[in-house]
């Protein structure tokens, strides 16, 4: 029987905790987690903040409770302080100050990522937040019920910050939405697709402010304005979307890590430079299958799966991650995108002699009177032919078709095989030459 420490405990700790103890009840397993919450589905916060949802209930999906029930130790707001990797213990305090120590055979880092803080001025005024824990969530819900926030600028058009505006567009604030780049979304989808979200969001009252650097946020105790370099707006509260970093001030100085993320490298064990240290979730590196390489790529779905491969190896068993894709998607005014691998321009960033095929036609044949028009971007090597990534949208729910692709890059699927893949036809699902298909007969 060994002795594992758990530190942090959101998707990847959970993860993690539910495969030991469900599968391996013999071994001790101690959990840390500095938050009074476990579990908490961020993805969820601007559906309730939107009221898309009409309660926070059903995004927790595990507790302190659960996981003693399985016989774990769990300590909650207690925050691990001190981690001696040459003695194997880690020390923590609580939250009425009295410390706690706990020696480990086998130690797993699940300490998430950090909300980006702007260097800017007034980044600590009343009403500027971030959108990361569930206090965040409580505290941005309870100022849409202030009649005196009547604006919000949010800043950075990432998914998190885009699903944020139009949630505060939803209780009815005037959103307005900056960011440094040309285009939202642009991490995920090239222009041709995120042009079409702009326009989604514009149409439907979000102002967008794409191309301006934030310079500063105005007030003396409240926040009255946002300054840019090409204006000041004022607004009654800020949210900061910028994005994150791994959370890896615990064992930077023990572990490798990561270029310029900082994140703490992993084998595909999800094992550090240290043989009894494991990391997992976001303040961990991940395989990823488009590059071929090592990557940083910070998604619960991500987290989840390194969570569960860790536990097993771990316990003895032998596995190995997959590797990813990074496969993501959004929803927004009923606007629906997904993609998955790499966008053109990472591809030539990468190294690769990058090139795309498109395609834009109906869902269904054009009799069918419940239709919408689907466009899709695949991005292959010109060289090898592999497919390296792949963007959808539309109005209609075109979510499960990225999973294929998700595969293909996994299994080094070329752009040739794809056009003579078996898709079948009916009517109320696709057409008989499938967008698909027809992206991929139309590649060089």
């Amino acid at each position: 029987m060994s002795k594992i420490v758990l530190v942090g405990v959101n998707h990847a700790g959970t993860a993690c905790a539910n495969t030991l103890l469900d599968n391996y009840p013999e071994h001790e397993l101690v959990i840390f987690d500095r938050n009074n919450n476990i579990s908490y589905l961020g993805c969820g916060t601007a559906l309730w903040i939107g009221r898309q949802i009409e309660s926070p209930d059903g995004l927790f999906y595990a507790s302190k409770d659960v996981f003693e029930a399985k016989n774990a130790t769990v300590h909650i707001e207690t925050e691990v302080t001190h981690i001696d990797f040459k003695e194997k213990k880690v020390t923590a305090k609580k939250k009425d100050g009295s410390e706690v120590t706990e020696s480990y055979d086998k130690l797993v880092l699940a300490t998430g990522s950090l909300p980006i803080q702007p260097k800017i001025d007034g980044v600590n005024l009343e009403n500027v937040q971030s959108v990361k824990l569930f206090q965040d969530a409580v505290a941005a819900n309870a100022r849409m019920e202030d009649p005196t926030i009547k604006s919000v600028a949010v800043v950075g058009a990432g998914y998190i910050g885009v699903e944020i505006a139009e949630a505060m567009h939803r209780r009815g604030k005037k959103a307005y939405l900056f960011d440094v780049r040309d285009t939202s979304l642009c991490g995920y989808y090239d222009p041709e697709l995120t042009k079409d979200m702009d326009d989604n969001l514009q149409k439907n009252g979000v102002e967008l402010h794409l191309g301006e650097s934030v310079l500063s946020i105005d007030g003396e105790t409240k926040v009255t304005g946002i300054t840019t370099d090409k204006g000041t707006y004022s607004v009654d509260m800020v949210v900061l979307a910028i994005g994150f970093v791994p959370n890896t001030s615990l064992g930077r100085d023990h572990l490798k890590t990561f270029g310029k993320s900082a994140a703490y490298l992993v084998d595909r064990h999800q094992q550090t430079s240290d043989s009894d240290v494991y990391a997992i979730g976001d303040c961990a590196t991940v395989f990823s299958n488009a590059l071929q390489d090592t990557a940083y790529i910070a998604l619960a779905t991500n987290a989840v799966r390194s969570g569960i491969v860790a536990a097993h190896n771990i316990a003895g068993t032998v596995i190995e991650s997959n590797g990813v894709q990074g496969s993501n998607g959004i929803s927004i005014f009923g606007y629906n995108m997904v993609s998955t691998g790499l966008t053109l321009r990472a591809a030539t960033e990468a190294g690769f002699k990058a090139m795309v095929t498109e395609f834009e036609d109906l869902q269904r044949p054009a009799f069918m009177k419940e239709n919408h028009s689907v466009k899709i971007r695949i991005v292959y090597d010109g060289e090898t032919r592999r497919i390296l990534g792949a963007q959808m949208a539309s109005y209609e729910d075109i979510s499960m078709g990225i999973h294929m692709f998700s595969l293909a890059i996994e299994q080094k699927v070329t752009i040739d095989h794809l056009k003579l893949v078996d898709i079948f036809f009916l009517p109320h699902f696709n057409q008989p030459y499938n967008y698909i298909t027809m992206a991929a007969i139309s590649a060089k």
